[in-house]
């Protein structure tokens, strides 16, 4: 049996597959996990229970290689939107938005000179919508969010969630 779909949790592999793996003679399907979600939902295989998230205040970072690389920016927000939360857009979003700092292996070295981290400014962004909770679709973003929310001293206030796993706290899997 060959492979002809992929499903990815995180925009770089995402990208990879999609853009670089056919010079290489690999043409596969390739999506996203917030696409698969959305996708699921609406053939009614997945449905999203309970209004855990109503009135939650929630603002998505959009990952670079998902939304600047490859201009996925509505599946992420219409599964935000399906939770029954109030969707808060950050300042820069969707093709404006800001890097995570994660990218190119960066969360593993050490900072730079300048002014501030590049995490720092993007949770900074972020904390100015008041949300409740900030989410992503990458794994990279989600560390370097959470770090950023462990560095302004939120985290009681502020969690850090993958799409995925709201939709899964909305369904009680």
């Amino acid at each position: 049996m060959e492979l002809q779909k992929i499903v990815t949790t995180c925009p770089h592999c995402f990208n990879t597959f999609k853009n670089e793996y056919p010079e290489m003679g690999g043409n596969y399907d390739v999506i996203h996990h917030t696409q698969f979600l959305k996708k699921l939902i609406k053939q009614g295989v997945l449905s999203i229970e309970g209004g855990i998230y109503k009135g939650k205040r929630i603002t998505y970072h959009d990952p670079c290689y998902l939304g600047r690389a490859n201009k996925v920016y509505e599946a992420p927000r219409d599964l935000i939107k399906k939770l029954d939360a109030e969707l808060l857009e950050m300042k820069s979003c969707k093709s404006k938005g800001l890097c995570c700092g994660a990218g190119g292996a960066q969360m593993f070295k050490d900072a730079e000179n300048g002014d501030k981290e590049v995490n720092i400014e993007r949770t900074e962004q972020a904390i100015e919508t008041q949300p409740d909770i900030i989410a992503a679709a990458c794994p990279f973003c989600n560390t370097m969010m959470t770090d950023g929310i462990k560095s302004k001293e939120q985290e009681g206030k502020i969690k850090v969630m993958d799409i995925a796993e709201l939709i899964a706290n909305a369904n009680d899997l």
